[in-house]
């Protein structure tokens, strides 16, 4: 009798151990969304412990939230509450989104850094897809000494940016973006490319201007290379006229210099704005990029077409692509036939 009492105890022990075994796998290490995607909660410098659950709540089943809550509770994450962005996979239960959240194991996000105009089109880009401030990244990249802390003023610190798709933390402070990018720009510019740019006599922030000027003429990426070659033609060009090198004269320089990138037609007249990026009345390059250029732009200046071509006008089919002249009345003649079709069309 004595050991069939023992025997049903410790079967009942068993099914009780089984009983909790299944309980706490249920709560803890069950799916916490119950999802077959990928969801995450992002938690910023404003959250707390009840805004985070809040935050958990939509995506987190009842018994899984309550089983996060009671491992919160005996931890430092009730009074600690990391930010970052979290990922709460289908195989992730309680415990495991619990460790993430309270350890700060964060997953990054796939930042794409685009090719704009201004600092301040960079800063807006850049803030919708991470915790910062747009405010305080624009003000950061238009102050001269943060410039200067990676080796750039505000008139060249577009050529850090080396338009790509960088995974980074959500809740990367300004610093460690900027650091970032620096390293991206470093890593960017290997030895090939520095040493197409010396034997162009060029460095790297004058390849980036030159290339934003190529950007902004044209998107096609095949004459890219022409126009590249035009332009050099022109910088390099020394005789008894150019002393200095011959004017870029581009268009996309008065339009930056105006602060109006909608214009599609430049009058004789915006030609004599005083800025230093009228490269009409003034030699060389511009002071810096008239935006960011992308990879294409910039290779196509390392990579450019030998010619000698100092003349370019769009084509008066609208094709995106140019007409390229030797002389300048064979230059004045295509731009002649393009100023027809502005005009036949309407555009002003």
């Amino acid at each position: 009798m004595t050991r069939q009492l023992s025997k049903r105890y410790l079967i009942l022990a068993g099914v009780c151990v089984l009983a909790l075994l299944g309980l706490v796998y249920y709560y803890f290490f069950t799916s916490f969304t119950g999802r077959s995607v990928t969801k995450y909660v992002y938690v910023d410098q404003d959250d707390n412990f009840d805004s985070l659950v809040s935050k958990l709540k939509p995506n987190s089943k009842a018994h899984t939230l309550q089983a996060f809550c009671i491992l919160a509770r005996h931890s430092t994450l009730i009074h600690h509450v990391r930010t970052g962005r979290y990922a709460m996979k289908p195989s992730m239960g309680a415990f495991t989104v619990f460790r993430h959240l309270k350890n700060g194991m964060q997953d990054p996000v796939d930042l794409v850094v685009p090719s704009v105009r201004t600092m301040r089109d960079m800063a807006g880009a850049l803030s919708k897809k991470l915790m910062m401030d747009s405010t305080g990244l624009a003000r950061a990249l238009t102050d001269e000494s943060v410039c200067r802390k990676y080796g750039y003023d505000t008139t060249t610190i577009a050529a850090m940016f080396i338009p790509n798709t960088y995974d980074i933390y959500w809740d990367a402070s300004i610093d460690k973006l900027l650091s970032r990018m620096k390293k991206e720009h470093d890593k960017f510019w290997d030895s090939s490319r520095q040493e197409k740019a010396q034997a162009l006599h060029l460095d790297p922030i004058q390849v980036t201007t030159l290339a934003s000027i190529v950007d902004e003429e044209t998107a096609n990426n095949a004459e890219k290379p022409m126009i590249a070659g035009m332009y050099y033609n022109r910088l390099m060009l020394r005789d008894a006229k150019y002393p200095q090198g011959m004017p870029l004269q581009a268009d996309p320089t008065i339009k930056f210099a105006l602060k109006d990138f909608a214009l599609k037609r430049i009058y004789h007249a915006m030609l004599f704005v005083k800025s230093p990026y009228n490269t009409y009345t003034n030699p060389g390059l511009p002071p810096g990029p008239i935006r960011v250029p992308s990879i294409a732009g910039i290779d196509a200046v390392l990579n450019m077409a030998h010619h000698n071509y100092l003349y370019m006008c769009a084509k008066p089919d609208f094709s995106g692509t140019h007409d390229f002249a030797v002389t300048y009345a064979e230059h004045m003649a295509n731009a002649k036939r393009y100023a027809a079709a502005l005009n036949q069309r309407g555009i002003k």
